[in-house]
């Protein structure tokens, strides 16, 4: 007869593919979130850089520069 350490086993096993499963969960919908907004993010403030540019508000090194920053993202 075994010593009883078998049915710990099988539970320590049981706790560490319910952690494995739970952190592969958590790191898709962590990775999908922030993915599907970040174009978004630099679209728009490409949109206003340009918007800025039309009207004046900055040179033209200052648009080239912030854009050249905007599109390293």
């Amino acid at each position: 007869m075994g010593s009883g350490v078998g049915w710990m086993g099988g539970g320590v096993m049981l706790l560490l593919w319910a952690a494995l499963i739970a952190s592969a969960c958590w790191l898709v919908i962590r990775a999908a979130s922030p993915a599907r907004l970040v174009p978004v993010r630099v679209d728009r403030a490409r949109d206003l850089l340009a918007e800025r540019y039309a009207r004046g508000e900055i040179s033209t090194e200052e648009y080239l520069d912030r854009l050249t920053y905007l599109t390293s993202r």
